[in-house]
């Protein structure tokens, strides 16, 4: 995991400094009630396949390319592009190349997390 530069009353990343390996997410921080963030790295052709999750999901595009779907709209975006997409939303993300990207997904368990369950 990727630690924070800590100060008194904030953690820091260096976003440019993030490098998670395909296939390996790094959770930033996760805070039950609020939110989880994760950076992820997609090797080109790679896809987080049609899904849902229980929270908002926000993506933000540090590096790299990515198309983007949900339902009938499909985007392609780049460096510096943030998608939300709205709980219970399905969605796909396919890189088209190496692709480096941030995941805040709020808040943190959604209802109806399976780690809500009891």
């Amino acid at each position: 995991m990727t630690a924070p530069i800590s100060c008194a009353s904030m953690d820091v990343w260096e976003i440019a400094t993030l490098s998670p390996e395909p296939g390996r997410p790094e959770i930033l921080r996760s805070d039950d009630g609020a939110a989880r963030v994760i950076a992820l790295a997609l090797a080109a052709d790679e896809a987080l396949s049609d899904h849902q999750v229980h929270e908002h999901a926000w993506v933000s595009v540090l590096d790299g390319t990515l198309e983007v779907s949900s339902g009938s709209d499909v985007r392609e975006v780049g460096r510096g592009s943030l998608i939300h997409f709205a709980p219970g939303e399905r969605h796909e993300v396919h890189a088209k190349t190496y692709t480096r990207i941030l995941l805040l997904l709020a808040p943190w368990p959604g209802a109806g997390h399976p780690s809500l369950r009891s």
